[in-house]
């Protein structure tokens, strides 16, 4: 998926493609067809088909949605800090065949290839715009059994793409780490020095290694040093081959290391949400844990997609009682996109829905869908930021 089909090599006419879609809409048959031409490895017809699919359901006619969503009158700007690149070839047989079985495409289109298409650095933007958003953070991830890996350097590239739109999230390996570590921790230490990257993403039920194990204890050090705040994903995965015991899942085994490391800042994503059992099961520890440790902070993603929380329901009792319970101040929006076309616009849809249901203000709004990751991050938000 990160080979690049040069130019003077067209085999399947995709220059000639190019060039008959652009008066329908430039940008998008840009989208399109870079999306197949750069980061696939095979010219095939399927391919083909996967771009001109990503092509059909980008709105064309009535141009780019203004920036920001709407709340009471007013224009508020959003980051995304939960993105996924990727290299379709480094996901695993069991897993390529979960993320295509999203994409229910008709008119024949390879689902795999358009899968593939979704995951490059054109496709996110674009729908970054069409959800009104301004920025979104891109997450490496090195887990070679579950979802496969997206390197750092893959995020590196796809930042360069649009610098003043992305933000960098490095991860490592530990799948070799008693041989590796020392290695591992410096790499990790030299990508977060590059411009662009802003923290560090784990998933330990990904990856599979406890939360409550000492010897990676490195990784929290480079965040508290390096003030890169650290992402983690908590609760359990619907992805084939992952840990679902307590201790990769369970937020709580990580109160030994927040304890520790009092100037990192973690991340709990998902709110350890039950993705196999439909519920928020983690919640509550979540939020005590927000309450008692000023350097633990909360990212709703996924679990109110129309897959996992199929009435809403859930997200919205999540959205309520963190309100509730006082902890608005450490909410980060993210959705965990780009998963499918369509899905970045809906998830924020859904979250902004759930806030209004449970009596947000505009200023607590505005905090969760960009102030608090701007504050979290050091990051300025722009004044076209929302138009």
């Amino acid at each position: 998926m990160d080979g690049t089909i040069a130019a003077a090599r067209d085999p399947l006419g995709l220059l000639d493609i190019e060039r008959r879609l652009m008066p329908i809409g430039e940008m998008t048959s840009q989208l399109a067809v870079t999306a197949t031409r750069t980061r696939l490895r095979a010219a095939s017809l399927a391919s083909v088909s996967a771009a001109l699919a990503l092509l059909a359901l980008t709105p064309i006619a009535c141009g780019t949605p203004p920036r920001g969503v709407e709340w009471n009158g007013k224009r508020l700007p959003v980051v995304d800090m939960h993105l996924h690149p990727g290299d379709w070839d480094s996901v695993p047989e069991d897993t390529r065949k979960f993320l295509a079985s999203r994409f229910p495409f008709p008119l024949g289109v390879d689902a795999e290839s358009t899968a593939a298409a979704s995951l490059t650095p054109e496709s996110i933007l674009s729908e970054l715009d069409s959800a009104g958003i301004w920025a979104g953070g891109l997450f490496a991830i090195y887990a070679p059994r579950t979802v496969g890996i997206a390197s750092n350097e893959l995020v590196a590239e796809d930042l360069a793409y649009a610098p003043e739109r992305f933000f960098g999230f490095a991860s490592l390996r530990v799948d070799r780490w008693k041989t590796d570590r020392d290695v591992e921790l410096e790499r990790l230490k030299t990508m977060l020095s590059r411009p662009g990257f802003i923290g560090i993403k784990l998933a330990h039920a990904h990856q599979h290694f406890r939360m409550d194990e000492p010897s990676f204890y490195g990784i929290y050090e480079i965040s508290s040093t390096m003030n890169k705040p650290i992402y983690l994903h908590t609760g359990s995965s619907p992805f084939p081959g992952t840990s679902r015991e307590p201790a990769y899942t369970d937020p709580v085994y990580l109160e030994p290391a927040i304890q520790a490391f009092p100037n990192a800042r973690f991340i709990l994503g998902h709110l350890a949400y039950d993705f196999v059992d439909k519920r928020n099961s983690g919640l509550s520890t979540c939020i005590r844990l927000a309450k008692t440790y000023a350097n633990v902070f909360l990212e709703p993603s996924a679990l109110g997609s129309a897959s996992s929380d199929p009435t809403g329901e859930n997200l919205k009792e999540a959205m309520r009682l963190m309100r509730e319970e006082g902890v608005v101040d450490r909410i980060i929006y993210g959705s965990d996109g780009p998963q499918s076309p369509g899905f970045v616009k809906s998830y924020l849809d859904r979250t902004v829905a759930a806030m209004q249901a449970a009596g947000y203000t505009e200023q607590e709004a505005a905090d969760v869908l960009a102030g608090n990751f701007a504050r979290v991050f050091g990051v300025s938000i722009p004044k076209d930021a929302a138009e």
